[in-house]
């Protein structure tokens, strides 16, 4: 009995422990679930702060902060986008050149040897209406002084022609001999008229109608010249002309062409016809034999410093588009080949912004893409927005744009 009572207490006793032992396994295996739940959610949660702070760095990377301070010293100005008119362009080469009418060229007035008046005359100098540009003598040819035989001549037939009509009173000669008298001294009496006034110790000058610049000198000091050589060729310089060379394949385009821009090979200045009273004056109907090219015509006031016979590169503007982004040339960088326009986003906030660009007209260009209504472009100081991009500096007092 004894035996029987022991031997239930030991197995009551086993089932108990291993009872607990199984608990205290699950309790354990929970609790170690659990912390790797609570760490699993820790580190998500963790990655996804990370994440957020990733996101806004790199939503903030390509911003540059510029300083209102800095934006006055850089001279930066802005322009808010929006659509408007903007011409198709065909850029080409021309020429300036001398309107028709507004050169003269003087000539010899007598043979002789030419001393020129002001020994300052060159290509280029001015000159005024009325100023003696030449003088031609002949005192010490062989043929002698010209003018001074004409006064000679004048002042013979003269006294020949009032002798002449005073035995005509007294019918000493007949009438048809006065009348061919008279017709020797009309003869001398223009050829002297024709120089007189501008005869002088030094010979015989020649002075210029009109004022303007000396464009060709075509003689040398102390070179001989006869009656009606070319001397110099003065230009008034006020209405000039613009010949632009235009290829074929702008054919059918150039009938919509009215206006241009244009600037000289010497200088940045960039000219308006509308602003100078110009006007097209033709374009060719073919082009020549030895050309592939159509020439393009327009005239213009002389209004700024600009050298007949100068290249300029030409923009024809032709028919006028509506709702097109441009913006200034001023306003756009280059690097490695892609162009980027900078925007602002804030009082010292500004983005660099690439851009797709089409055609421009010398002064403003049309952004295909990256541009939209409403965007704040950077069109003055962009140079220095540039540094502050690439070195994190801005150099002071420097407001040049590039």
């Amino acid at each position: 009995m004894k035996r029987y009572i022991i031997s239930i207490c030991i197995a009551t006793a086993l089932i108990t422990g291993g009872c607990r032992n199984e608990t205290g396994h699950e309790h354990a295996a929970e609790e170690a679930h659990e912390h790797v739940e609570g760490d699993g959610h820790n580190r998500s949660a963790q990655n996804k702060d990370d994440e957020d702070r990733n996101e806004a760095g790199e939503a903030h990377a390509d911003e540059i902060h510029f300083s209102v301070r800095q934006a006055e010293t850089a001279g930066l100005e802005i322009e808010d986008i929006a659509p408007g008119a903007f011409h198709q362009v065909i850029k080409t080469s021309g020429q300036v050149q001398a309107t028709q009418g507004d050169e003269i060229t003087l000539a010899a007035t007598s043979n002789g040897i030419v001393s020129f008046v002001n020994k300052s005359i060159t290509d280029g100098a001015a000159v005024k209406a009325g100023e003696a540009i030449v003088s031609v003598s002949a005192k010490f040819l062989q043929d002698g002084d010209r003018s001074a035989l004409a006064k000679i001549n004048y002042e013979t037939e003269l006294k020949a022609c009032q002798r002449a009509e005073a035995l005509a009173k007294d019918d000493i000669i007949s009438a048809k001999e006065l009348e061919q008298i008279r017709q020797r001294y009309e003869t001398a009496k223009t050829a002297y008229e024709a120089q007189s006034a501008n005869i002088t110790a030094q010979g015989v000058t020649v002075k210029t109608p009109v004022g303007g610049f000396i464009k060709n000198r075509l003689v040398s000091q102390g070179e001989y010249v006869s009656v009606g050589q070319p001397i110099v060729t003065v230009s008034q310089n006020k209405r000039l002309q613009l010949r632009a060379e235009v290829s074929e394949k702008y054919y059918k385009t150039l009938a919509s062409v009215r206006t241009a821009h244009f600037r000289m090979a010497y200088d940045e200045t960039l000219y308006k016809m509308q602003d100078m009273k110009g006007r097209l004056l033709s374009f060719g109907k073919s082009s020549g034999q030895s050309s592939f090219y159509i020439p393009v015509t327009f005239e213009f006031d002389n209004t700024g410093d600009i050298l007949p016979g100068a290249f300029a590169e030409v923009y024809l503007l032709a028919a006028s588009r509506d709702d097109v982004i441009s913006v200034p040339l001023s306003a756009v960088t280059e690097e490695q080949g892609l162009y980027f326009v900078f925007l602002q986003l804030g009082e010292e906030e500004y983005r660099k912004q690439e851009v797709a660009l089409g055609q421009d007209n010398g002064e403003r260009v049309h952004v295909v893409s990256g541009l939209q209504s409403g965007d704040r472009v950077v069109t003055e100081g962009t140079y220095q927005l540039k540094q502050a991009a690439s070195a994190g500096v801005v150099p002071e007092g420097h407001s040049h744009s590039h």
